[in-house]
């Protein structure tokens, strides 16, 4: 049978996975066949993890993390929930969200038998707290803010949301799965440090350039990680609080390698690269005349007629839209200026000929 190849991401405009760094390739590779759900047995990538979950909390402002290397941020976010529901002592738990959180919360609280309450996000696009805080109530056990939006990329009031969350004894989770990476370095008040956060999402495959998968999953107190504890008989370690048992150690290793490569220079010359292309592209897509949302982190929304969209993505650009239909075009660590300019040439001989 001939040998399948992966597409390149020469034409990967909105996604929110790239290209893994070269070490961190390699090192995926090498702890491909590790299991760090049996950490008694692969004590070298059990210590690898342990490395990566303090980097994490130094990247989020947590001095003594506790967490593991997820498959991914909906492993993360349903973590959360999970956690939140089992130290809750709510007989029907409820979770509060913003419209702009990532369909997972949909995920874990069907898997979890938790009620999801959805506010409708502000005129800014972030968390509106008087809407959030009109659904919570006695029976509250999580409340969600988001660093880093699917869609628009924007970071809720998470200091606000610590303080309705704490008035109603219920749990703050923030997902910064994708925002995580360009976070610490900007001004925004988003982790550990800046309010009362109990968990957050933050996935070393996304901005964070290790090999697919390697999430993230991090809490400020080991009651947390002892409320998803389970006993495992059969194994030397006495209790796993991961969500699945066996993981290739090749993520584990992947987010070690890049963040011996990156952090924290490499991060930011990225971030500073990455952000620099999106408010170039914005730009020139407002000078077309297009409705643009501006990047508050390296993520652009524009409005596209769909006929427009159709045909640049005909030219095997690979596109998603928002929920409202715009485009979305995120500059991860493989867009390049170069690119974006050819996407643009495509944009005006389509818009040229429709």
């Amino acid at each position: 049978m001939e040998q399948a190849v992966p597409q390149t991401f020469d034409r990967v405009l909105s996604s929110m996975c790239t290209r893994p760094h070269p070490a961190a390739r390699e090192a995926a590779e090498r702890f491909l066949a590790t299991n760090p759900g049996d950490p008694e047995t692969y004590r070298t990538v059990a210590d690898l993890e342990s490395r990566v979950v303090e980097t994490l909390g130094t990247m989020t402002g947590l001095d003594q993390p506790h967490g593991y290397v997820a498959s991914g941020g909906t492993e993360a976010n349903i973590q959360a929930m999970r956690a939140a529901r089992n130290r809750s002592s709510a007989a029907d738990p409820n979770a509060v969200v913003p419209s702009s959180v990532h369909f997972s919360f949909q995920k874990a609280a069907e898997v979890l038998d938790v009620d999801l309450r959805v506010a409708p996000v502000g005129p800014d696009r972030r968390a509106d707290l008087d809407a959030m805080a009109s659904l919570v109530d006695e029976e509250t056990a999580l409340v969600v803010g988001v660093a880093g939006t699917t869609e628009y990329g924007r970071v809720d009031p998470i200091p606000a949301l610590a303080e309705l969350a704490a008035d109603a004894s219920a749990f703050l989770h923030v997902d910064a799965a994708w925002g995580g990476f360009a976070l610490p370095f900007t001004d925004h008040d988003w982790h550990f440090g800046h309010a009362a956060v109990d968990t957050m999402t933050i996935d070393p495959h996304k901005l964070g350039q290790a090999a697919v998968p390697a999430g993230g999953f991090l809490a400020r107190d080991a009651a947390t990680m002892d409320a998803l504890a389970v006993e495992t008989p059969y194994l030397e370690s006495t209790s796993q609080a991961t969500l699945t048992g066996t993981r290739s150690g090749a993520g584990v290793a992947s987010a070690a390698a890049a963040f011996d490569a990156l952090w924290p220079d490499g991060y930011r010359e990225a971030y500073e690269r990455m952000q620099a292309n999106a408010e170039w592209v914005a730009e020139a897509l407002a000078d077309r005349g297009f409705d643009v949302v501006d990047p508050v982190l390296p993520l652009v929304a524009v409005d596209l007629p769909e006929p427009l969209f159709d045909a640049v993505q005909e030219r095997e650009w690979r596109l998603a839209r928002t929920e409202r239909g715009e485009l979305r075009l995120v500059c991860m660590p493989h867009v390049t200026r170069e690119m974006l300019s050819a996407f643009l040439r495509d944009l005006d001989a389509c818009r040229a000929r429709i």
